[in-house]
């Protein structure tokens, strides 16, 4: 089977059981400061994980798109990915476990043919006041699991969240298939990671909520949230060892050894691995319908670290022209008709790949340069000192295994655990500065980052007034501090002109205007006038706030009732993002009374 058929059938299988269908939101997730790309399918789904009436219903169903940086290193094994596809079934206060899960089996054995021996799970074994997942366990036993293929497993296996300290949470299931490799001894279970079992599906039953002194509650809506991945399910139907050998990646791989003029070979596979996952990952990051160009900072950081790493690889497998563009083609005729995005941001993902190994190429010959100096300072036959191999990692971009290259041809040995050393001690550094970036979860919709969510809109709506309705969103962050808003524009603004928008935003505050939410299909939307992404699927039906005389868009996220509500408005900074993108960084200071 291939993937779009698994797409399809997934789909079908839940609109059948009276699910809607709505779209895959963009990689880049709004006003969620907890994350830097969405990790799983409930990022677009917060505000309605949280009770506000979701336009297509309760119960839904979706293919979102993931990227997650934790499992990096883990890259080049049969299963993780960064970019990877994840199917999922959602109940906001509708079905519960019961339904959860006999629709889930339904799904794998009688859709797929899955049989039920080649199954396992694991269900939550309970934590102090919480007690153990009795209704999960005996709704697998009675739908034809025996005692020897459930499994109880504690906080760190069968428990999510909350997101931050205060939340959701509640108890999963998680379904795992047995490859039927040999177990590892008597005890050998899902929860352990000998590698006979793979999980490929999870049931999330947020049940609980958990306050600020630790205590858990009942939570009035009980959501379902589960998440399987496409990659997993497809390697696990076409009984194939791995997840590269799907049409996903078989294609890319073939092409990187034509190319190359090089055969995959056990030495080597796992290098071919990871150059088609960190390409294919770019290339989903830089084509988002946000688009996003390799950088320094935040998401340009990582598309950068990806195709750098990529190339990396290349010459490890021996190429030492560029592939990268002839990949990306691969890697878009595979994806474009599931992700048309693709397809209309492919020039723009091309010219990034290109001026990003352009860029790299001219800082590894700056790297090998500076490599050269210190080696003319290391007799042969002693170490290059594991500081200076980090500089040359950390200020000139050189990787390790370059410095090592270099050094055995020169009869140098490097002090690689003085550069383990220096490394892990940048890394708690970055971990530090960066704290919780990469942990996911559910975003902040407190009253204050909803006032800002709220101002983002008249910001939007006055550029577009001072500056011409080419201006449009490219991306935003807020934090319970401030807002930060990219937009479409190549050039910095007056003084004059940032005043103007100032004032445009705070007259609108000062005349009390109700903001109003309307929902409609999106082509009604366009034809009312209102503003949004509309080279981004959306759902049948959108919500579309109104703030009358001001601004008009479609939009998911939390808003206040009237603008009095956000007090004034104040643009701290205004700067380059990147190459035609501005950025804006704001506050607001709520009403007194």
């Amino acid at each position: 089977m291939k993937a779009q058929e698994m797409r399809e059938i997934f789909i079908n299988f839940f609109l059948e059981r009276e699910h809607k269908e709505i779209p895959s939101a963009s990689l880049l997730p709004d006003n969620d400061p907890s994350v830097l790309f969405t990790t799983a399918g409930m990022h677009p789904l917060v505000p309605y994980l949280l009770g506000e009436r979701h336009p297509q219903g309760k119960c839904l169903v979706n293919i979102q798109k993931c990227l997650r940086t934790d499992d990096i290193d883990e890259v080049g094994d049969d299963f993780h990915h960064t970019y990877f596809e994840m199917l999922g079934n959602w109940s906001l206060g509708n079905y519960f476990k019961q339904e959860a899960i006999m629709m889930s089996y339904e799904f794998l054995t009688s859709k797929l043919g899955i049989p039920t021996s080649k199954l396992a799970v694991t269900v939550f074994g309970g934590y102090k006041e919480i007690p153990k997942d009795i209704e999960a366990y005996e709704r697998w036993k009675n739908i034809g699991l025996n005692d020897s293929q459930i499994f109880y497993g504690g906080m760190e296996e069968n428990w999510w969240g909350p997101a931050g300290k205060t939340g959701p949470c509640g108890p999963d299931t998680e379904i795992f298939y047995d490859t039927g490799k040999v177990p590892c001894g008597n005890n050998c279970s899902p929860l352990c990671n000998c590698g006979r079992f793979v999980e490929i599906w999870n049931n999330v039953f947020m049940q609980y909520n958990k306050d600020s002194e630790g205590n858990f509650t009942v939570l009035n809506q009980k959501n379902v949230d589960t998440g399987m991945s496409l990659e997993r399910i497809l390697a696990v139907y076409n009984n194939v060892s791995n997840n590269y050998e799907t049409d996903l990646f078989e294609p890319i791989i073939s092409k990187i050894e034509e190319l190359a003029g090089v055969l995959r070979t056990k030495d080597n596979i796992r290098d071919f691995r990871i150059v088609v996952d960190h390409m294919r990952a770019a290339t989903f990051v830089i084509g988002d319908p946000k688009k996003v160009v390799p950088s320094n900072t935040e998401q340009g950081y990582i598309a950068r670290r990806l195709i750098r790493r990529s190339i990396r690889y290349i010459r490890k497998i021996g190429v030492t022209e560029n592939i990268l563009s002839e990949i990306v083609e691969v890697i878009i005729s595979i994806n474009a008709p599931a992700y048309p995005e693709l397809y209309i941001n492919k020039e723009f993902i091309l010219e990034q790949v290109a001026k990003e190994y352009l860029s790299f190429i001219t800082t590894l010959d700056r790297g090998i340069k500076k490599a050269e100096q210190f080696f003319n300072d290391v007799p042969a036959g002693e170490s290059l000192s594991g500081e200076l191999a980090f500089k040359l990692y950390d200020t000139f971009g050189f990787p390790i295994e370059f410095t090592e290259e270099l050094a055995t041809e020169k009869g140098i040995i490097v002090d690689i655990d003085g550069f383990k050393t220096k490394y892990h001690e940048h890394q708690e550094e970055s971990r530090g500065g960066a704290d919780g970036k990469f942990k996911g979860g559910l975003a902040d919709h407190s009253d204050q980052t909803t006032r800002l969510h709220t101002a983002t809109h008249l910001l939007n709506a006055a550029l577009r007034k001072i500056l011409g309705n080419e201006v449009y969103q490219r991306g935003s962050n807020i934090t319970s501090e401030r807002l930060r808003f990219d937009f479409s524009f190549d050039r910095k603004l007056t003084d004059e002109e940032l005043y103007k928008v100032s004032q445009i935003v705070n007259e609108a505050i000062l005349k009390d205007i109700p903001v109003q939410c309307q929902e409609m299909t999106v082509d009604e939307a366009r034809l009312s006038g209102a503003i949004g992404i509309f080279n981004q699927k959306y759902g049948e039906i959108v919500k579309v706030y109104s703030i009358e005389g001001y601004s008009k868009e479609i939009c998911g996220g939390p808003h206040v009732l009237n603008t009095h509500e956000l007090g004034s408005f104040k643009i701290l900074k205004e700067e380059s993002s990147s190459s035609g993108v501005r950025r804006i960084k704001a506050v607001i200071e709520a009403p007194t009374a």
